[in-house]
């Protein structure tokens, strides 16, 4: 099995490191992933300036491609001319922090998977719910190896692909596996006013992540209770329950 591995944390960051390390146990591994931290970026792609791939080194032998784009631009790039084989799964993660409920949407790891679904091969995102640099990356690895060796067969629907979200805790808490629907926590924006050096003001995003508690087998609260959340999401925008009564109007 051929298998591609992504990011947003960038190729030096550490889940990705332990995420290769878990899928080099089903296959053939080829990194493709940003040459820096591409957090919250989307599915944004370059258009309008090149990309540059250059091989990188680590434990003395070639790791990957650093990329100078965003995730997304890494999947493209990598199956359609980096890689001499098309993979037969893409793998993004192991990201540091929360993919859960509205996070999905802005996540750079959770973009390169559904990059991945659109080019029509099964994919998954991980993630490790803590923006702990140090954290121990050992059980979503173990999490990882174990939801990708399944994944081929599950045979999801097309355009589908698995958000896993793993809880931070130690080893004798943790409960499991759950299949979940994404939750509806939601960032309570705000933004800190600051001043540079000559007196001009800028601005920093920050803001608080508000667990809304609601249905039991929601992403967020799943994982808040130790077990590994499971979501199998996809890309169709179309809100079908207002379609009909739309065309009546138009």
């Amino acid at each position: 099995m051929r298998i591609l591995v992504t990011n947003d944390d960038g190729i030096d960051s550490a889940g990705i490191y332990a995420l290769v390390h878990a899928m080099r146990r089903l296959g053939e591994v080829v990194v493709v992933a940003p040459d820096r931290q591409q957090s919250a970026v989307g599915h944004a792609l370059t258009v309008a300036s090149p990309l540059r791939a250059t091989q990188v080194h680590r434990d003395g032998e070639v790791f990957g491609w650093a990329v100078s784009g965003t995730p997304a631009d890494c999947v493209k790039l990598g199956v359609s001319t980096l890689l001499e084989h098309r993979p037969d799964m893409v793998v993004s993660g192991i990201n540091h922090g929360s993919n859960t409920s509205v996070n999905a949407i802005y996540s750079g790891t959770v973009s390169a998977a559904t990059e991945g679904t659109l080019m029509g091969i099964p994919s998954m995102a991980i993630s490790l719910a803590t923006f702990d640099e140090t954290a121990d990356m050992t059980l979503a690895a173990e999490v990882a190896y174990d939801v990708a060796s399944r994944l081929r067969d599950l045979a999801l629907p097309p355009g589908t692909l698995l958000n896993v979200n793993v809880p931070p805790i130690a080893r004798e808490n943790y409960k499991g596996l759950r299949v979940t629907r994404q939750g509806h926590s939601e960032w309570k924006d705000s933004y800190d006013v600051r001043t540079d050096p000559q007196g001009k003001p800028y601005y920093w995003l920050t803001g608080e992540f508000v667990t809304v508690k609601e249905v039991e087998d929601a992403d967020d609260i799943v994982v808040k209770e130790g077990w590994t959340a499971i979501t199998p999401i996809h890309y169709e925008l179309t809100n079908f329950a207002v379609l009909e009564s739309l065309r009546t109007r138009f």
